[in-house]
């Protein structure tokens, strides 16, 4: 059953936060190390470690379980590539960039994993916003450059378990850039380099962009965002049927009413007919 809860997440687009996190990067040159400002992440509504049990930490702690069994699941049903998450929606102000930050959050409250969480949505960055980052080279950079390495563009944070890769400079053939060589090289860097690791994508909605096809082709798992009485069953068929190759399509249906009147997150697995 999915946990309740009695308020709206706000949209995307808000808030528009002017300054920057303490420490964030002025410069793709200066340190790549962030102090996040909690306060006004709690503000947006997003899971902190210095708060206590609150009603959406633990709706995502119910959202994380299965990912994270899918994971790092090393018997006969193991996921190539299952600690490759990538989190979309059909269309734009679903949810999907709160629903990507909550999860790497609440995953890096976890005892024993790391999380990192790239924002893949190159061409309208929304993680940076909730974050109160500055602008800084990241995913795009790092495939147009030979010489920069991985190290380079990562950026870590006082929440200790959590290392952030922006979006990186806009570029007109971002879908090409992502189905690359050099795409793939990097995504099997970030599944196998260390074994403790989840790695996030914050992606393009499915249904907007091409961007978001390519990278699902490359994931492990998929987590589709659905805002209740606003995506379509039209838009939702749409979606699963383009989804069809991905072998854990998982869906969080979100902002919907419960009996009492408030509001919660649902949390479904489809099964693909293909699988």
């Amino acid at each position: 059953m999915p946990a309740s809860a009695d308020r709206n997440p706000p949209k995307e687009e808000a808030p528009d936060w002017n300054s920057p996190a303490e420490g964030a990067p002025s410069s793709p040159t200066t340190s790549k190390y962030i102090k996040l400002n909690l306060e006004k992440m709690r503000k947006y509504g997003i899971v902190t470690p210095d708060q206590g049990r609150t009603q959406v930490a633990e709706q995502f702690r119910v959202i994380k379980r299965p990912l994270l069994t899918n994971a790092f699941n090393q018997g006969a049903g193991k996921i190539r590539n299952g600690n490759l998450i990538m989190v979309t929606s059909a269309l734009a102000g679903e949810g999907k960039s709160f629903c990507t930050v909550n999860l790497a959050m609440s995953i890096a409250m976890e005892m024993d994993r790391r999380v990192l969480l790239v924002d893949a949505d190159v061409a309208r960055p929304t993680v940076p916003k909730i974050l109160g980052l500055g602008t800084e080279k990241g995913l795009m950079d790092i495939l147009l450059e030979d010489n920069l390495d991985l190290a380079d563009v990562l950026i870590k944070t006082d929440v200790e378990k959590l290392t952030l890769l922006t979006a990186g400079t806009r570029h007109s053939h971002s879908t090409e850039l992502l189905a690359s060589q050099s795409m793939a090289t990097l995504l099997k860097e970030l599944a196998q380099r260390y074994a403790d690791r989840v790695v996030i994508f914050d992606s393009p909605p499915l249904l907007l962009t091409s961007e978001a096809h390519v990278l699902a082709s490359q994931m492990g798992q998929i987590v589709v965002v659905v805002e209740a009485e606003k995506t379509s069953q039209q838009a939702v068929k749409e979606m699963l049927r383009q989804l069809e190759s991905c072998d854990v399509v998982n869906l969080i249906y979100n902002k919907a009413r419960s009996f009492s009147g408030g509001e919660y997150y649902g949390y479904y697995y489809h099964q693909p007919e293909s699988a």
